[in-house]
């Protein structure tokens, strides 16, 4: 339905779902047990993946950690404000900390989590 919007959590991502895109960042948990994040290696747009495959190393004070994918589909878009800092990351606002946007991802898949 357009306009609906759903947000599910797995494996200390969030997943919003809105409009064909699905927007994934890191829970307020998967921040907490990294501490401080001091960088992230995003994938470039159009990069495919496969649910759970390995996508994104986050760079932290506790711990190097690999996110897998939460779905299969394209990267649509990046946050481009990482580059300039972690701010967003080390944030309060859990909805600030979003990393990648995906496009073709069946709603099946994302029903499924």
């Amino acid at each position: 339905m357009v306009g609906e919007t759903h947000l599910k959590k797995k494996d200390n991502l969030w997943i919003l779902h809105n409009d064909g895109e699905y927007c994934v960042g890191l829970t307020q948990e998967a921040q907490a047990e990294l501490g401080l994040i001091s960088f992230v290696d995003l994938p470039p747009v159009g990069t495919k993946f496969q649910q759970g495959a390995p996508f994104i190393e986050v760079e932290a004070e506790k711990a190097v950690s690999e996110f897998v994918s939460p779905l299969s589909g394209v990267i649509s878009s990046v946050n481009e404000k990482l580059g300039e800092g972690m701010d967003s990351l080390n944030g309060e606002d859990e909805m600030d900390a979003w990393l990648v946007s995906f496009k073709a991802v069946s709603p099946e898949e994302f029903k499924q989590l």
